[in-house]
């Protein structure tokens, strides 16, 4: 497991944006950020989600965060733009973005995939992630130092029969990932990186395996250091990396 030790304060004053807020790594995610001191901005498609990790986050006494409700799959540019000037108007700035919301289509051989599908996943896990940084990155250059995350996996690094449009998916986001990083290398101060949680507990995974006893994989609050580490300011120097949630990697 990727090791490291987030200060209290880490995101104490920082805004960030999570998406696939309302439930597994998302919801992980934005409990961890705001228990370090962060404003998040809880991204999904399911409006009850979304209330309920809202209302937990209140309950906890951590900053008051916000709620966009919006489906990725059917979300076009006026979205993106209205939401970010929406976010323009309360926050000024962006401080991160963690990209976690995606879907997983079929495990089916690409010869039977069906197109219809295929174009609903290549939406979600790649078009959605590049317009909605493409039209925040205003907000992000306004930042002091601001981290945006994408979300890898193993078959996005070496390909893996029947994972289809997920595997392709996954490939094209770790190629957007590093072609970003490049960009923005020594002329901003935003870095851009990739995360593989890894076998987690969630419904994508028993989704995937449903055969595999769910206990075997730990739960998405275990796999957090990785997630704080890249979001926080201690990775300022980590810039057009893929680290493993589940690795040996220590910061």
């Amino acid at each position: 497991m990727f090791t490291y030790n987030a200060p209290q304060d880490l995101l104490a004053g920082r805004i960030i944006l999570v998406t696939g807020a309302g439930d597994g790594i998302g919801k992980a995610a934005a409990h961890a950020y705001a228990a370090h001191g962060a404003t998040v901005i809880l991204l999904g498609r399911t409006l009850e989600k979304l209330e309920k990790v809202y209302d937990d986050l209140e309950a906890q006494g951590y900053p008051q965060p916000a709620i966009v409700p919006m489906n990725l799959e059917t979300a076009a540019e006026h979205d993106y733009i209205e939401l970010t000037n929406q976010l323009e108007e309360t926050f000024g700035h962006l401080d991160g973005i963690l990209h976690n919301a995606g879907i997983l289509g079929v495990r089916t051989p690409l010869e039977n995939y069906d197109p219809i599908i295929w174009q609903q996943v290549m939406q979600v896990n790649v078009n959605a992630p590049f317009l909605l940084t493409q039209t925040l990155m205003p907000l992000l250059h306004r930042a002091e130092d601001a981290s945006v995350i994408f979300t890898s996996s193993g078959v996005g690094r070496k390909g893996r029969a029947h994972w289809g449009a997920y595997a392709v998916s996954k490939f094209a986001t770790e190629g957007m990932s590093q072609v970003m990083a490049d960009e923005l290398e020594n002329v901003s101060q935003i870095r851009v990186n990739c995360i593989n949680p890894g076998a987690t507990r969630t419904a994508m995974r028993a989704y995937a395996y449903p055969a595999e006893p769910p206990e075997t994989n730990p739960t998405p609050e275990e796999i957090m250091p990785a997630y704080l580490y890249l979001m926080g300011p201690d990775s300022k120097q980590v810039n057009g990396e893929s680290l493993d949630a589940q690795g040996n990697g220590q910061a």
